[in-house]
């Protein structure tokens, strides 16, 4: 076979970058398209009034069910009648989909089985000796960003199968695509395996947190603290302790648009009060209301829905939630007498107190719970010398925990962004330096990638019939 002609789209030598291309992006590679390197088609939905069209043994791909390297089962199934009547098409085991339609563009996966796919599926099978599924998945992957910026439409942005077979690609010799791939194939499991341990991390952070509050409630935080001293507690019920004042029901028609805040249900959140569809009250009204006013340092707690899937509906009042009033069905602790309100904060934050107040509410479409009930939560209470004690020890070790949690986040960031860096150096051929040195007789000659290029070019045009010639005036 001959080397390329001098029409071949070739890019310049090592070091260089490619003309008209990313200024940052040096490649030594031919620029193909991904229309040239595989065979492109997409699918349909068939009629979802027709039930025979559905459940057969044909699985069908939908959007939904990329972002896997390799899918092995799809959501849904259709008959052999749906594909024979409607645009739906068997795509075989090795071809790459990629999502075109809206939040999902560019997500990307490799058929593990021959399967069909809905019309938002792009899917190309790659040609045979000029490039393979791993390394198409991967660039496409590596693509994402570029196909998003492409894409068309308002609400519902999508992108083309003709942009998509347009869309240029720096085809690598067959032998160093293999390389690449592999290459990749290990990095990114290595990335992967760092992103698992990280996102485990704040699942022991929250163990950690439980352990020290129950620590703390138990007296075991401070055994050491304590020495020789004999362990002393008040044990009896919070009511003992503290009270509690319940807010008021304040009627709907005299909300205004302005006015001072009502603190609601619905405005507490585990950790922190948020005021998303605050209701006011007029400021010149609150006068037979001032004992409800909250101020820095309360702590409130909701009695409908108490327990959420964030955690229990607790917080406290910081500076900026005020001014505000206490509503209905929501609690505020007050009067204490022998208790540290930071230590009461650990009490109610432990795990046991929303174990306690499970059992304990009442209605089931909005569970809740009365202030009676939360006043007889059992308590042992130490003396206010080893609260001060509990409270600062509590607060170092949770100082530690977030540090290190925002470090995690940190950390997170950074791999998150390391699969993006990792793909974009294999494309621009940084992973395969020194193997291109190594190896020249790999990608030269009818090795090339544009000796490939050229020979698919040949094939197709093979393949193509030769039009007729259109038949003249004079021609019989």
């Amino acid at each position: 076979m001959s080397n390329p002609d001098s029409n071949a789209k070739v890019a310049p030598p090592s070091g260089h970058p490619r003309e008209g291309g990313n200024p940052e992006q040096t490649t030594f590679w031919p620029t193909s398209t991904l229309g040239e390197i595989a065979n492109w088609g997409s699918g349909g939905t068939p009629s979802r009034s027709n039930s025979a069209f559905y459940g057969g043994n044909i699985p069908w791909i939908k959007t939904g069910d990329l972002g896997p390297k390799i899918i092995r089962e799809s959501s849904e199934f259709i008959t052999e009648l749906a594909v024979a009547k409607s645009s739906a098409k068997h795509f075989p085991k090795g071809s790459v989909a990629i999502a075109m339609y809206g939040a999902t563009i560019g997500k990307t996966s490799i058929l593990g089985i021959d399967a069909t796919t809905n019309q938002a599926c792009a899917v190309g099978n790659p040609i045979n000796g000029i490039t393979t599924s791993l390394f198409l998945y991967y660039f496409l992957k590596n693509e994402k960003k570029a196909f998003i910026a492409k894409s068309k439409g308002g609400a519902q942005p999508n992108i083309s199968q003709t942009l998509i077979k347009e869309h240029e690609i720096s085809l690598p010799p067959l032998a160093e695509q293999k390389i690449i791939a592999d290459k990749l194939d290990e990095l990114l499991a290595q990335v992967d395996t760092l992103k698992a341990r990280l996102d485990a991390i704040p699942a022991t952070l929250k163990r950690f947190r439980q352990s020290v509050l129950a620590a703390a409630v138990s007296g075991k935080l401070t055994k050491e603290w304590r020495g020789a001293v004999e362990y002393k507690r008040d044990v009896a019920t919070l009511a003992h302790f503290t009270d509690i004042d319940i807010g008021h029901a304040f009627k709907s028609k005299e909300f205004t648009e302005t006015g001072i805040r009502l603190l609601r249900g619905q405005n507490i959140e585990p950790g922190a009060l948020r005021w998303k569809e605050t209701k006011f009250f007029p400021e010149e009204k609150v006068g037979a209301f001032e004992h409800l006013r909250l101020i820095a340092g309360d702590i409130i707690l909701a009695m409908d829905r108490p327990i959420v899937a964030a955690g229990l509906k607790l917080a406290r009042v910081k500076p900026e939630d005020l001014p505000c009033l206490l509503v209905q069905r929501v609690a505020r602790f007050k009067n204490f007498r022998g208790l540290n309100a930071n230590f009461l904060m650990l009490i109610l934050e432990d795990p046991s107190f929303s174990n306690y107040l499970i059992p304990n509410q009442t209605g089931s479409d909005i569970p809740h719970i009365s202030g009676k009930q939360i006043l007889s939560y059992p308590v042992s209470i130490p003396n206010l010398e080893e609260q001060t004690e509990i409270v600062r020890r509590v607060e170092k070790l949770f100082t530690y925990a977030d540090q290190l949690e925002q470090q995690v986040k940190n950390a997170q960031t950074r791999v998150n962004q390391l699969t993006q860096s990792i793909l974009a150096k294999a494309f621009r051929g940084e992973l395969t330096e020194q193997w291109r040195k190594d190896n020249p007789e790999l990608i030269s000659g009818d090795n090339s990638a544009a000796a490939l290029l050229e020979r698919i070019k040949a094939e197709r045009a093979a393949a193509t019939p030769p039009r007729k010639a259109k038949k003249t005036a004079n021609q019989g």
